[in-house]
Formats: C-alpha cells, structure tokens, sequence
C-alpha cells in the first residue's frame, strides 16, 4: 500500500494575506487533521530566500518581482512563517523552497524517499503556482499524486475551474478535503 503524505505548500502569512478567502484555512485545518488523526505525516513547503536574494536572477520574471515584497529573506519570520491557524506541529519538517515547485531548490525529495513516501496528497496557495509545478515535478519523480481541490486557492476561480477538473486529473487523483478525509 503506498505511503502517503499531505503537503501543505506556501501557507504563510504573507501569501495567505493576498489571497482572502475566510473558509480556506479551516477548511486545510480539516485536511491537517485528518493527516494527523491517520498517521499521515504532514510536511510543510515555504518559499524563501537567503539575505540580498541571491537565488533571485533578474532574468526571473516571476521572483525579481517578489524580491522585498513577498519573498522576504529566509531570516524575516513573517515571510516563511506558516499561517499560525495551520502551523506545523513539533517534528513535522519544514521544506525551504527557491521556486515555484516545492522540490525546487529544497530538500523535499530526499526527506520524501528517506520516509518511504511514494503518494503526495497536494494542497496550497496557489493552484496555479505551487500546486500545478509541484504536481508536474512529482508526476516526472513518479509519485502517486492526490489532488484536494478545496485544499487549493487561486486568485482566478476559473483558472482554478480549469486546473483541477481538466489539468490535474491526467495525473493524479483529484478529490476534496471531506471526500480524502473519509477514505483514511
């Protein structure tokens, strides 16, 4: 039976704050729990930077933007702080990232492979971003993939519409937070 683990990728303050959506975190709370309740290791992936951004090129249209605005420094707390309504509880690890993808730039498939993970439950802001790189990066790595449709956010519901009911489904198992919640 595959190994399972839920990852909850760029739920921090600063990326939670630009995208208002007051059902969001108690419903990814709902998901966290369930992880837990089952055994279900939960592993957390923040986007971060060292001090004076040097992992940022000018030619990266995306990041150069952030550069001071969101992506702070990996020291700035505020930046790479999980949203305190959801935070890792002591011992479940916390992945730096440099890019769009949690395994970009991180430890991710190391610490996943070292666990024995094979299926990755996916959640995290933003569909677009985070959760469609990271499902294109994990499906190439040959992991199982679940997708919580509700346990994503966009800032464009029908870019959202889109990925989870005709993108992600070529690759993973596209289901809700109570629906994968239930079947533990």
């Amino acid at each position: 039976m595959p190994q399972q683990a839920l990852l909850v990728m760029d739920v921090q303050q600063v990326v939670v704050d630009r995208f208002p959506d007051a059902e969001y975190l108690p419903r990814l709370g709902k998901a966290i729990d369930a992880a837990r309740s089952a055994g279900v290791p939960v592993v957390y992936a923040v986007v971060g930077f060292r001090p004076g951004y040097p992992e940022v090129s000018a030619r990266n249209k995306m990041f150069r933007g952030l550069v001071g605005a969101v992506a702070r420094p990996a020291g700035d707390d505020r930046a790479t702080q999980v949203h305190p309504d959801v935070a890792p509880a002591p011992g479940e690890p916390v992945v730096t990232k440099r890019r769009v993808s949690a395994f970009a730039g991180s430890d991710l498939d190391m610490l996943l492979r070292a666990g024995g993970i094979d299926h990755l439950v996916l959640t995290g802001i933003a569909t677009s971003g985070v959760v469609l790189s990271t499902l294109r990066q994990a499906a190439d790595l040959d992991f199982e993939l679940t997708v919580l449709s509700d346990g994503c956010l966009d800032s464009d519901p029908e870019v959202h519409r889109v990925l989870t009911e005709k993108v992600f489904p070529m690759q993973a198992e596209v289901t809700t937070v109570d629906a994968w919640a239930a079947a533990l």
